[in-house]
């Protein structure tokens, strides 16, 4: 998105672009950035980002949007697809001093046309609260930044809650705030409440109630992103060490756990039933993993760059007929062997099994599609559809039809039965420590870009295991030996929301220990950017030593190959339906909304693209060729 008379390249940013609905067209009339519409000069700022909220107002336009550009913050009416913007009045704008806004977000109970509830991050630390409707301050949290002093990097209201919100820092750590609480004049101390494999959840000792509730520390390095699951039961976690870490959010469990094939993962989030969570990153790959399964079943390479946000449109997605995907086994067994509505043993896991039966002819009366999108460092925008081919490329035709609702796939066991819970882990048979990977999957096609001198892994994904070894996923009531798997049991109702649990619990947790098998875990990590400056409690120290005496030579080596990180050839490659490049500079934005969907790019320019059939007031004089707009994308 280049100013009037500085663009170059001018005829390879596209203004509109097909897919199988229809053609999606640029609104340039619609667009969003500062006033002056000057290219923020974007060397050294926080990635620009926007929040929308709908105030539900009686005019029936209740849009509001939100977006940081370097120290500035603004809040106007969205108009969407409907009216032009008019970026001569903002309700609200703020320019701070000394930091800059990194991130932010609606409280979507609470937001009524005189009043919102707008959470702000901060480079520095803080964490501010305001109302830009009033334009009220009302609190501002780890203000002398005793908490953490690293940059927030993602903030978000607890979903379903009008007081809880969860903060994410650079650190690594995660920390639970209640907006009626005050954050306390000295430093808080922690006591362990929870522990598992690569993370560590505290509570705040007090006598009385202050910030933060919780401390969660997760992998190593930055922790770049969270994301809740639709139900709010579930947070996924986009750390910097490369790893995806998924968790039961009551009570701290670890769900699984995903390795990207290289760097850092930057971005996540959830499918709108909850069954998939795509992760991009330093690999420039979109991940597909399966909640159910929690394993890989595709990846998407078109990016040339980084990704820096991924979003599952809720409009396109589509699941026909009223019944669910036929993905989960109805048997007891199964459901002991696999954890959290595993699809059992008898699915083949190979590569070549897979492929070959991708094209098989199961009867099956359900169509499924999930459409998400995904921007980048590389300036593009890129769509996917994640169709049957892929999600169930051989359901045997006995395992049809037995769970009838969708959202099932994102409620924990129903029983009243403790529930183990494995997170994934390394091959048990030995990944042949020798195994490389190219420098980067940026560049052609990545199946093709790992050497030929790569030896096979000894145990693919889910493999039988004649040997009695437990594979990474396997629900066996203990962890084997041979499995790198920290299996930690908590009783059905616990949950570390709860006060009186906070204020109980702490003894029963504090005695869980580090597993033997949390050491080769450690070795996996991507050490990238490492900080370890996070974990500073004493009953952390373990945790410490364990992380800082590792060395990165094997990291990768050791997961390539397992459930954690597939090999490129042993999962399905998906190519994007749409890859076109729509600004100057790196994309930071990627939200979907009903008639639209919304890009940002570092220079600080908002675009909507109206879907097709949706151009609405703007279709006559909105002709991007001809466009009259000093900014043209």
């Amino acid at each position: 998105m280049a100013a009037e008379g500085g663009g170059k390249e001018m005829n390879e940013i596209k203004t509109q672009f097909t897919t199988r609905e229809g053609v999606y067209k640029l609104l340039t009339h619609s667009e969003y950035s500062r006033p002056n519409r000057v290219p923020f000069n974007s060397q050294g700022s926080n990635p620009v980002k926007v929040s929308f909220v709908n105030v539900n107002d009686q005019s029936g336009n209740g849009d509001r949007i939100c977006f940081n550009v370097g120290r500035e913050l603004y809040f106007y009416i969205y108009k969407g697809v409907r009216k032009a913007a008019d970026l001569s009045k903002p309700i609200d704008k703020r320019i701070y001093k000394g930091t800059q806004p990194t991130c932010h977000d609606f409280n979507p109970l609470t937001a009524t046309a005189e009043s919102v509830s707008l959470l702000v991050g901060f480079s520095a630390g803080q964490v501010q609260l305001i109302d830009p409707i009033k334009k009220e301050t009302s609190k501002l949290f780890n203000e002398e930044r005793l908490i953490d002093k690293s940059r927030v990097t993602c903030v978000r209201w607890v979903p379903g809650s009008e007081s809880l919100f969860l903060v994410a820092h650079s650190s690594g750590s995660m920390y639970l705030y209640n907006v009626e609480n005050t954050c306390g004049t000295t430093a808080p101390h922690y006591q362990l409440l929870k522990q598992g494999e690569n993370y560590a959840v505290h509570t705040c000792k007090s006598k009385s109630a202050r910030n933060p509730l919780l401390r969660w520390t997760v992998g190593e390095g930055a922790l770049n992103e969270f994301a809740f699951s639709p139900d709010g039961k579930f947070l996924a976690c986009a750390s910097q060490d490369g790893f995806l870490r998924v968790f039961g959010f009551d009570a701290a469990e670890l769900h699984g756990t995903m390795k990207s094939y290289f760097g850092g993962l930057l971005c996540v989030c959830w499918s709108p039933d909850g069954r998939y969570i795509v992760a991009g990153g330093e690999d420039d790959l979109v991940t597909v993993w399966s909640f159910s399964d929690c394993r890989v079943i595709a990846r998407g390479h078109g990016h040339k760059s980084w990704v820096s946000v991924v979003a599952f449109d809720h409009c396109t997605t589509s699941v026909e007929d009223g019944e669910p995907p036929p993905e989960f086994s109805g048997s007891d067994e199964d459901f002991h062997e696999q954890i959290h509505f595993g699809t059992g043993r008898d699915r083949a896991n190979s590569a070549q099994s897979r492929l070959s039966k991708r094209n098989s002819t199961d009867s099956r009366p359900v169509s499924v599609t999930y459409r998400f999108g995904s921007v980048g460092q590389d300036t593009q925008l890129c769509l996917w559809d994640l169709t049957e081919d892929i999600l169930f490329p051989h359901l045997p035709l006995s395992r049809t039809r037995t769970h009838t609702n969708v959202m099932s796939a994102t409620s924990p066991p129903p029983t009243g039965q403790n529930t183990t819970v494995s997170s994934t882990t390394s091959n048990p048979s030995g990944t042949n420590g020798k195994d490389t990977v190219s420098n980067s999957s940026s560049g052609g096609n990545p199946a093709n870009s790992l050497p030929n001198t790569l030896p096979r892994s000894n145990s693919l994904p889910h493999s039988s295991n004649p040997a009695g070894g437990s594979t990474p996923n396997s629900h066996t009531g203990s962890s084997s030996s041979n499995s790198s798997s920290t299996t930690t049991t908590t009783t059905k109702g616990n949950s570390i929301m709860d006060s009186s649990f906070i204020a109980t619990g702490v003894s029963k947790f504090a005695t869980l220990s580090l597993h033997e098998s949390r050491k080769e875990r450690h070795e996996k990590d991507h050490k990238r950017n490492h900080s370890m400056g996070h974990i500073n409690s004493k009953s952390s120290d373990k945790l410490n030593q364990l992380s800082s005496s590792r060395t990165a030579k094997a990291d990768v080596a050791k997961t390539l190959g397992t459930t954690l990180c597939p090999r490129m050839e042993e999962v399905p490659l998906l190519e994007p339906l749409v890859c076109k490049k729509i600004a100057h500079e790196r994309l930071t934005v990627l939200i979907f909304l009903e008639d639209c969907l919304v890009t940002a790019c570092q220079e600080g320019f908002v675009c909507t693209w109206a879907r097709p059939g949706k151009v609405g007031l703007l279709s006559s004089q909105n002709n991007p060729a001809n466009s009259p707009s000093g900014t043209v994308v």
